[in-house]
């Protein structure tokens, strides 16, 4: 059994002393941890922008294909709307989901 008040998250042998060694371990691990937390934000905020942009994009391209005279193309890209719009909601709420089930263990 662990002893509260002389237990630190660096002791990792367990001998109630924190070596340098120790603490250059557990200040790198922790600078790791944090740098990962970091990394992960950044490509929520990525992903989030890049499927914002695509949403919005995606009409556009209609216009464009239909403005160019592509009409065939125009009516195969509007039928595939609704399945990408959905893929992407969900690709989002499901990346989303999973970082926030994993945030609160």
């Amino acid at each position: 059994m662990v002893d509260d008040k002389n237990y630190h998250p660096a002791d990792m042998n367990g001998d109630g002393k924190v070596s340098d060694d120790e603490r250059q371990m557990y200040l790198e691990f922790r600078r790791k941890e944090l740098e990962d937390q970091d990394a992960q934000r950044d490509a929520m905020r990525k992903m989030t922008w890049f499927s914002l942009w695509g949403m919005l994009f995606y009409p556009f391209g209609i216009f464009c294909t239909s403005l160019f005279g592509l009409d065939s193309a125009a009516k195969i890209i509007g039928d595939i709307a609704p399945t990408y719009f959905v893929a992407i909601a969900a690709l989002v709420s499901a990346f989303f989901g999973a970082n926030a089930y994993a945030g609160k263990k």
